[in-house]
């Protein structure tokens, strides 16, 4: 088994929606949390572990110290959803005026990088190991956005995309490469910086980038980027087995690499996998689980959820063999009862409009959340 971890934004607020900025308190006075450009949002992230087991505690338990700072603070919850559902688009509201970077993402993209998600970290020591693994995860990201869509609102509005955020989030360099090897990764960034299209090695915002200590010459993990944020714990780490299991099949078997496996036309296959990716992307941000989409292998037209039923039965295997297959199993109930954005759009076609869905939807979650606590975590010593 490899290592994860995950970085989850989340927007703080109140019970009937309101999302209020209070990431200045709350990183003051919380341990593991650190602030967002935007004060609406806050960010923790786990330590990289390998059990599975452990990881639905670690995503868990710093959820409920937030939500008990929350209430002494008033009467404040957390907020489902990756985008600004009811309100607020037109404004930045600045958790470090004097910070420099910030000042550069506030003016140069404004609102549209104020969204909660989950990024998702996979332990891969060797750099062309990660390099193929990150060209096949890219390629497949559109599958994960899928599974994760959560944003069908913004600003009180039903969009008419499944992940909002995604749709209209700022892709950084507009054009990213599916890197051949580690020594492309490094010059491709060097470039970048020179030209001034990325301000620093961080200001790379796809869907899919290798991590590390030292970008980008020092790398240890894949990071994907692309999901929303996903309130239920235990179909994130679904979604995650079937990354993990994803990798470890890539790792094995280099064969995978669409650079190699691609029945595309190999005088030109990196672009079109790049064009055809984006594409992707765009189609599952608006359609998520339901949309069209074409195959990295042969080009082929398939449903994302018929796709991801075809991944699901490749990687069982993989995933059995390293003991944690059996957390696979809620990605069917995703497929069955559709993700996040498509059970609220679902309470829009009864007739309910977006602020009472996400009412409900932040009411539904805070119990779920309070009986999954006391079940798998420890009782927070007062």
């Amino acid at each position: 088994m490899l290592s994860k971890g995950f970085e989850v934004e989340m927007y703080t607020g109140t019970p009937d929606g309101e999302i209020v900025g209070l990431s200045d308190k709350i990183v003051a006075n919380l341990h593991g949390f650190v602030r967002e450009p935007d004060s609406r949002n806050v960010e923790y992230t786990t330590a990289p572990l390998y059990r599975y087991e452990r990881l639905l505690c670690e995503l868990v338990r710093p959820r409920r110290q937030l939500r008990a700072y929350l209430h002494q603070l008033g009467n404040y919850t957390l907020i489902p959803g990756s985008t600004l559902a009811l309100a607020g688009s037109d404004r930045f509201y600045r958790s470090d005026p004097g910070n420099p970077y910030h000042s550069y993402i506030e003016q140069t993209y404004g609102t549209t990088v104020v969204t909660a998600s989950i990024h998702i970290n996979i332990g891969i020591s060797d750099p062309e190991t990660l390099m193929r693994a990150c060209r096949l995860v890219r390629v497949e990201a559109p599958l994960y956005l899928a599974l994760s869509a959560a944003s069908p609102f913004l600003d009180g509005n039903v969009t008419g995309f499944h992940s909002t955020r995604w749709g209209l989030f700022p892709k950084t360099p507009a054009h990213v490469p599916l890197f051949e090897s580690h020594r492309h990764y490094i010059d491709w960034t060097e470039a970048q910086l020179e030209k001034g299209t990325m301000q620093n090695v961080r200001h790379l915002w796809s869907s899919v980038r290798p991590n590390g200590d030292h970008r980008p010459y020092s790398l240890n993990r894949l990071e994907l980027r692309i999901c929303d944020l996903m309130t239920d714990p235990i179909a994130l780490l679904a979604l995650t087995a079937l990354l993990e299991a994803r990798i470890l099949q890539i790792a094995q078997h280099p064969e995978l690499d669409p650079l190699q496996y691609s029945l595309l036309p190999a005088s030109d296959r990196a672009e079109a996998l790049v064009a055809l990716t984006d594409a992707n992307e765009t189609a599952a941000a608006k359609l998520s689980l339901d949309a069209e989409l074409r195959h990295w292998r042969d080009g082929r037209t398939i449903l994302a959820r018929d796709w991801i039923e075809e991944l699901y039965q490749e990687v069982w295997g993989t995933a059995k063999q390293g003991g944690f297959s059996c957390f696979l199993l809620p990605l069917k109930k995703i497929l069955r009862e559709g993700n996040e954005a498509q059970r609220w759009l679902k309470q829009i076609e009864q007739g309910h409009d977006p602020e009472t869905v996400m009412k409900q939807a932040i009411q539904t979650i805070a119990a779920e959340e309070l009986v999954l606590a006391d079940e798998i975590c420890q009782p927070l010593v007062a």
